[in-house]
């Protein structure tokens, strides 16, 4: 029985890619990492992994090596990590002397100054750790695509939850760091887009230890609060948001950054095959998955599935075939994925989960789209700015 099985896998395997079965394609991945310093916060009970994200990819190389096996598909991948203040350029350049395939682990604007380069022309990138939103708009680049959700696709998960429930008054509470910044803004327009209010907000910029004080201090500086349905927490770095939870002046829920938070992958996902998935990544790395892991396990599955169903390595023929109605990648979360051809957005479903379970999954019933309710969740056709897609 178990050589039946195996025999109809090999068959199916032929059936996919036809008279390209067993034709030798060499496919190697760099993945690309600019270390940043991490900004200090209050505590120091989550650490992050070393290998947080290239854990994820290799993953993902060993999905794509399993189903090469049977097809004279050859991949590998090349981890190149440039410390803080370091050539990040020139790191890139070497990069792409060696394969057009990078799967750039950086900032926003390094992420543009790699795209950018001359060697990058015709090179296919993708980002997995940016969630900045100009990425997808008037920053967009052509050879750039984006398996980490932006910003916007994660706040409009959020707030579709929250109006499903009719939680429609809002307040919000937001940390000065650019990365809440930014998350904050998403809300924001999360909550103009779908009709939520929020109307009050402050910017969180104690610099006290709110490990002892935050039972005086967080009821006083929510207490001004208009009565409200539920306070969002911007809070990127994961400063001071787990001090704020059960201390409001209010007994209401906690969403944003901490409480029901809008992520790309969780732990807690279990439904959809997940299960299989966090197994192999545990087994992998005695560790959770985590979604710059998660983003990264899909560009090197992205580029996995293209080059099976294609049965070639040229850039053309892959980003073409990426860019298409064709490509689906399986993502674990209950709905192929694909990639939005006016930015090169990956479309998947928002898990919005808690620490020990999931609450929902977006796109939330009721929120329709004439094409697919996945572009209900970030910038759709008609908001994007983007046009290097269009060239």
């Amino acid at each position: 029985m178990r050589l039946m099985r195996l025999l109809a896998s090999t068959a199916a395997l032929f059936v996919i890619t036809g008279s390209n079965a067993r034709a030798d394609v060499d496919v190697l991945v760099t993945y690309l990492r600019q270390q940043v310093k991490q900004p200090p916060v209050l505590s120091n009970l989550d650490p992050i992994p070393e290998n947080l994200g290239p854990a994820g990819a290799e993953v993902g190389l060993k999905d794509n090596q399993t189903t090469g096996q049977f097809l004279g598909h050859n991949y590998s991948m090349e981890l190149q990590d440039v410390p803080i203040g370091g050539d990040l350029l020139g790191a890139a350049q070497e990069a792409l002397n060696l394969s057009p395939f990078i799967v750039l682990d950086a900032p926003a604007a390094d992420i543009l100054r790699v795209a950018d380069l001359p060697e990058a022309e015709g090179a296919l990138i993708f980002n997995v750790a940016a969630p900045d939103v100009e990425l997808r708009n008037d920053a967009c680049r052509a050879n750039l695509l984006h398996s980490i959700p932006s910003d916007v696709m994660r706040s409009d998960a959020l707030i579709q939850f929250l109006g499903r429930k009719k939680w429609s008054d809002l307040a919000l509470v937001s940390g000065t760091h650019e990365s809440d910044i930014r998350f904050s803004d998403a809300l924001k327009y999360s909550a103009w887009k779908f009709g939520l209010t929020i109307q009050d907000e402050k910017t969180w910029v104690f610099d006290a230890d709110m490990r002892r004080n935050a039972a005086q201090e967080v009821p006083l500086f929510t207490q001004d609060f208009k009565d409200h349905d539920v306070l969002l927490v911007a809070d990127e770095i994961g400063d001071f948001g787990r001090y704020i939870a059960y201390n409001t002046w209010l007994p209401r829920p906690i969403a944003g950054s901490e409480g029901m938070v809008p992520q790309a992958w969780s732990h807690v996902v279990e439904q959809w095959g997940a299960a299989q998935l966090q197994s192999r990544f545990h087994d992998h790395t005695g560790r959770d998955m985590r979604s710059k892991d998660y983003a990264a396990w899909a560009a090197l599955r992205t580029i996995g599935e293209a080059v099976t169903r294609t049965g070639s390595n040229q850039i053309e023929d892959l980003r073409s075939f990426i860019l298409s109605d064709a490509f689906e990648l399986g993502g674990f979360k209950g709905r192929p994925m694909n990639y939005r051809d006016w930015n090169g957005q990956l479309r998947q479903p928002i898990p919005i989960v808690t620490d020990r379970a999931l609450v929902a999954q977006a796109p939330i019933d009721g929120y329709l789209h004439q094409m697919t309710e996945l572009d209900t969740l970030g910038l759709d056709r008609p908001e994007s700015k983007c046009t290097a897609f269009k060239e």
